[in-house]
């Protein structure tokens, strides 16, 4: 397939997203075939959909599996519900999923602090029918809050990023604009500056939105990049969009940050789905 240049590709950082690669495998076996691919930096869903409190032995055997593999995780989700699958985001959801969003905030933030990660993604979720969406928002700002205020006491930022409304038709949070609006709004009622944007490209192309512009006007406040070629959500050269330009163009407008692959990889393994980034590129440079 298409890839990206020796030269173009050492400019990046890269980490692997291990909720959409190496699904094929266990959990605790991902980290080590990332690093088998050359990655030594990786990004994860909450693993845990149905215990957004896990049992401390699970979070042992992960944070292990990470520290023997030598990766280094640079992102983790707080509890997101069923992800993948139909739910997109807690943190909104009146009842039962706010509250279980609320139990995660410091057990996702203490387990990205053991191991040096310093970004938690916070995913907006569904409106939900008969319930105001003024509620709904009062609410997400609230728990958004917490979490910024986590993320704060471990050195991090919170990241809030924008979905893509054909996949996901029921979420507010679908553009660009939308989602720096949420990190204004977060960070004029926290006063602490560490809510970001999380600059998802792929999901940004859905949406039909103007990737050069969107890059021009929120690069300063981009924390994070996740990649994905559109269509079909694939590894970079099997759609048609431009990524090596866009991640050069986010390079010029100041983006220091890592870019996640969080693409699917096909029907081959994933160690397979690489063959656009030449291997001497895969180790995050510090």
């Amino acid at each position: 397939m298409p890839g990206f240049g020796t030269s173009t590709a050492a400019d990046q950082r890269f980490n692997v997203n291990l909720s959409i690669l190496f699904t094929e495998l266990p959990l605790l076996e991902r980290p080590a075939a990332a690093a088998a691919a050359g990655f030594t930096a990786v990004e994860l869903w909450w693993p845990w959909v149905d215990a957004p409190v896990p049992e401390q032995s699970e979070l042992d055997a992960l944070r292990d599996a990470l520290k023997d593999a030598g990766t280094q995780l640079t992102g983790l989700n707080f509890y997101a519900g069923q992800l993948p699958g139909p739910d997109r985001g807690a943190l909104s959801i009146p009842g039962e999923e706010s509250e279980k969003f609320r139990a995660n905030i410091d057990v996702a933030a203490d387990f990205a602090a053991s191991l040096g990660c310093k970004a938690l993604n916070a995913l907006y979720g569904n409106r939900v029918e008969g319930v105001d969406p003024a509620a709904q928002d009062e609410l997400a700002l609230e728990n958004l809050v917490l979490a910024a205020r986590a993320a704060d006491r471990i050195g991090a930022v919170l990241l809030i990023e924008a979905l893509n409304a054909p996949e996901s038709p029921a979420c507010p949070i679908v553009s660009a604009p939308k989602a720096i609006e949420i990190v204004d709004k977060v960070n004029a009622a926290t006063g602490l500056g560490n809510a970001k944007f999380l600059m998802d490209l792929y999901h940004l192309s859905m949406n039909g939105e103007d990737l050069p512009a969107v890059i021009d006007a929120y690069a300063d406040k981009t924390a994070h990049v996740q990649i994905a070629d559109n269509p079909g959500r694939g590894a970079p050269g099997t759609g048609s969009l431009p990524l090596a330009e866009l991640l050069g163009r986010l390079k010029k407008a100041g983006y220091e940050g890592y870019v996640g692959l969080e693409y699917k990889p096909g029907d081959a393994p994933s160690a397979e789905s690489f063959g656009w980034l030449p291997h001497e590129a895969r180790a995050a440079r510090d």
